[in-house]
């Protein structure tokens, strides 16, 4: 490497490091520094020809919050040290293999936001002159609801270390909606860890800064309601054409669309179209793209063409501030113990958090009273006494069809498909588990199979959990939703 070029490139990050909190605006500036120190730390300057620069960043991630967070301070950096008009590249270096391919450079000119990246290769079995089959010339935009809750604002997001990367990532799409590297966001996590929240704070945001763009949030099932009803008449290329209209698309829960082979077809090419013309997918699962069981390939592979990040449950500290953040907003002040308590009661999700605020402060409303900490945790008791679910077998599989997206009657039928077989074994493993339900009864109510299936079931499960991560990861998950 050049080492004037090093020296100079080392003045650089120096001139920004002196001047981050007065770019950043927050006062808090050791974070500030460190979180400047890792993120710089692997960006390496390669070569400076003609005031262009070339920067190697480790992925795509790197150069876009680079652009998105420190690009006004990157170019005064460079104006000081370099001089006027200097261009920045970046050699992109994530999927290469080595010495097969030259590395990606993009362009990023001057102060302003770099252009969007255009897909260099068409998807397989796309030609670059194909023609959409559902455009309309001359369609207009229509006015649609949005669909989208006030309260699930960034503002109102708190950040922690269960979902501060994926955090990250929805900020940066919200100021630049498809322009991204990150289109399709995939959020994946449990139940009631804010991937909703956070999809929608996405759409807030873009509402807000760009007012003309067409922004739609739905639950996966109402998607297929919809294309149900528009299969029933005869309607499916105005129902494909409605969504073409849309910027920002966010579905909830798509692992729903599993085994719905017609409506992933027409979900397929709403796709397509929207990510071919720059408009963002958003989408929600409880699951991780590759765990989605009975989705088409080629739409699971779409699903990873972005960039799918896991939201976690709160830690401790989080769950707190939310709870303060929540209260605050109601006007209620707790004491330091009483807050410690509540943090510590509901350690599953968001959601039971949530739902233990509010039931705190229709507590506070309704007497009128300030609470003691023992009043706290006697209403407390009594709302977990009130709401303790009895988990029996038709519960046992309730759950699991939920988790697996499957209907009952697969659960219960005879087909020996891995993606019914093993949702079936592992709730006969836990009927067994988690009840006094004798293996004969286990049968009978899993669709008359007899007692030494189910025996052979909760043996497999045992053995197989213990070296398959994935079966692991199965039991882990599924005994938390159902104790829960």
């Amino acid at each position: 490497m050049n080492e004037n070029l090093m020296l100079t490139w080392q003045k650089c990050l120096q001139f920004m490091r002196d001047n981050l909190n007065a770019a950043e605006d927050n006062s808090d500036l050791k974070k500030l520094e460190k979180s400047f120190d890792l993120l710089f730390d692997k960006v390496q300057p390669i070569s400076l020809v003609d005031n262009n620069l070339t920067l190697m960043v480790p992925s795509d991630f790197y150069k876009e919050y680079i652009e998105d967070n420190y690009l006004s301070l990157l170019s005064a950096a460079l104006k000081k040290n370099i001089g006027k008009g200097v261009k920045l590249w970046y050699s992109v270096m994530e999927n290469k293999p080595s010495g097969l391919e030259k590395p990606v450079t993009m362009n990023m000119k001057g102060k302003t936001v770099p252009t969007p990246k255009v897909q260099e290769t068409m998807p397989q079995g796309f030609s670059s002159n194909i023609v959409n089959p559902f455009v309309v010339p001359g369609i207009k935009k229509v006015n649609i609801d949005s669909n989208l809750k006030s309260d699930f604002s960034f503002d109102n997001y708190v950040e922690g270390e269960s979902n501060k990367f994926a955090a990250t990532v929805a900020r940066s799409i919200a100021k630049r909606p498809g322009a991204t590297a990150f289109n399709p966001l995939f959020l994946y996590g449990g139940y009631g860890v804010g991937k909703t929240h956070l999809g929608q704070a996405v759409g807030l945001e873009v509402k807000s800064q760009f007012p003309d763009k067409v922004v739609l949030y739905l639950s996966s099932e109402k998607f297929i309601q919809q294309f149900i009803s528009a299969a029933k008449a005869h309607k499916q290329t105005e129902f494909a054409n409605f969504y073409q209209m849309v910027d920002v698309l966010i579905i909830d829960d798509i692992q729903f669309l599993s085994g719905k082979s017609a409506t992933q077809d027409s979900f397929f090419h709403i796709f397509d179209y929207l990510h071919q013309n720059g408009k963002q997918i958003i989408l929600t699962s409880d699951k991780a793209p590759a765990d989605i069981m009975d989705i088409q390939d080629r739409i699971v592979s779409r699903f990873k063409w972005g960039l799918s990040a896991e939201i976690k449950s709160p830690d401790y500290s989080t769950r707190k501030q939310i709870i303060v953040d929540k209260l605050s907003r109601d006007g209620i002040v707790l004491t330091e113990d009483m807050l410690d308590f509540l943090a510590s009661e509901a350690k599953t999700n968001v959601r039971e958090l949530i739902g233990v605020i509010n039931s705190v402060i229709a507590y506070s409303t309704i007497y009128k009273s300030d609470l003691s900490l023992e009043l706290l945790k006697d209403t407390i008791n009594k709302i977990a006494a009130n709401q303790k679910k009895i988990i029996n077998i038709p519960y046992i599989q309730e759950v699991v069809c939920d988790y697996f997206g499957i209907k009952r009657e697969q659960l219960l039928s005879k087909t020996r498909k891995r993606e019914i077989a093993l949702p079936r074994q592992l709730a006969m493993y836990f009927a067994k588990e988690l009840t006094n339900a004798t293996f004969t009864k286990i049968g009978e109510e899993m669709g008359g199979k007899d007692h030494s299936t189910v025996m052979y079931a909760c043996e497999t499960i045992k053995d197989v959990s213990k070296i398959d991560k994935e079966v692991k990861k199965y039991v882990k998950e599924l005994s938390e939703r159902i104790k829960q």
